[in-house]
């Protein structure tokens, strides 16, 4: 019988001690370009058969499919940001002169059609007569506080935006990395989970890319289905600038905020406008297209990885309360792999009862007959 080798429990202790250190320090370290790498990894994963289809059409040359998916993602980042400073910058004069305005500006009465207007029309009228009593400078007034609010929020995140700048860039970088070397990442990735849980580890890195996937078609998907919808409501309505409103809708259905500003702008149009049977049309079309979100996202999700509703309703809304956009993509993630690894860990047979040598050792003596005599 082999003696037992002792257990130098400081030793172990010891190096538990010295890898965490090394893990926190690396961490901490890699902390700046860790939101970069989550939102590179999310749109590497997501587009990947995308860019596997370029390269195929370009020859199978991987450079040339890794340089049209950056600038792809060059044109969604730095497309939507040129058009609205250039907006602003275009309408700069005449929002300045509407700001000069409003010490001498004075609102008409609400007209007879707006206190009509189902469950707010009476709260509306009164506030909009409060207004217009007011006389002149009236509208500086009631909006003066706001204004010092939402003035000192953008002097407070100044320098946010240029972080989030920077970060974009960063995930641009590390994108163009993992679109080049994405075999290579896939494999460092599955060997670690495969060393960490073995057959499990490596199905879970599966499914993780399948959940990566499926919340992204659902996202996109969801987002164009709403804005396609919006946009031909506020086309029938007859609402002004319709195509304009169409492409913000697109741009805040994919940022996750919704369709509601702008078919709510246009409601508002109509109402000034005394088309109140179209505003009110218009009106319940809007509420329709923005609750598809939670109705459509979620069949999506469930086509592209075989998780449970439940699941994924938990992981989208959780994630995205938790870790804000990005967190549509990790929370599902998350609870997908632990819920993949608690469920296998649940179906293992039990182990079998472990017996000393020693003990074996004294049943046999026992047991022989010559022993015994």
């Amino acid at each position: 019988m082999t003696p037992r080798q002792p257990v130098d429990i400081a030793r172990i202790l010891f190096v538990i001690v010295i890898l965490s250190a090394l893990t926190i320090g690396s961490l901490y370290i890699l902390r700046p370009f860790i939101p970069g790498l989550i939102w590179a990894t999310t749109i590497v994963v997501a587009t990947w058969p995308v860019m596997l289809a370029v390269q195929r059409r370009v020859g199978n040359r991987r450079w040339i499919a890794t340089g049209v998916m950056l600038i792809i993602l060059l044109l969604v980042i730095a497309l939507p940001l040129y058009e609205a400073i250039s907006t602003l910058a275009l309408h700069a004069s005449d929002i300045m002169g509407t700001i000069k305005l409003l010490p001498s500006y004075a609102l008409a009465p609400p007209p007879s059609w707006v206190g009509e207007i189902p469950l707010a029309g009476q709260r509306v009228a009164h506030e909009w007569q409060t207004l217009s009593d007011a006389g002149p400078g009236g509208i500086l007034a009631k909006v003066e506080p706001y204004l010092t609010i939402v003035a000192r929020w953008m002097l407070g995140h100044a320098a946010a935006v240029g972080v989030f700048v920077i970060h974009m860039f960063v995930t641009i970088i590390i994108a163009g990395i993992l679109y080049s070397q994405g075999e290579a990442a896939g494999r460092f990735v599955t060997r670690f989970a495969t060393r960490l849980a073995a057959q499990r580890g490596a199905e879970a890195v599966k499914l993780a890319g399948l959940a990566i996937r499926a919340v992204a078609l659902g996202i996109v998907v969801t987002a164009v289905a709403q804005s396609a919808l919006g946009g031909i409501g506020l086309w029938i309505a007859g609402v002004p600038a319709a195509g304009i409103l169409t492409a913000v809708m697109l741009m805040l259905c994919l940022a996750q905020i919704g369709p509601l500003l702008p078919l709510l702008g246009g409601v508002a149009w109509l109402f000034m406008h005394d088309s109140t049977v179209a505003a009110i049309l218009l009106l319940i079309w809007s509420v329709a297209v923005a609750m598809l979100d939670s109705l459509l996202r979620p069949v999506l999700i469930r086509r592209g990885v075989n998780l449970s509703m439940l699941l994924i309703l938990a992981g989208v809304l959780g994630g995205m309360f938790a870790f804000g956009i990005v967190g549509l993509f990790v929370g599902p993630v998350i609870l997908a792999v632990a819920s993949t690894l608690l469920e296998a860990w649940m179906n293992e047979p039990a182990p079998l009862a472990v017996v000393d040598a020693a003990q074996v050792d004294r049943v046999t003596t026992a047991s022989n007959p010559k022993d015994l005599a």
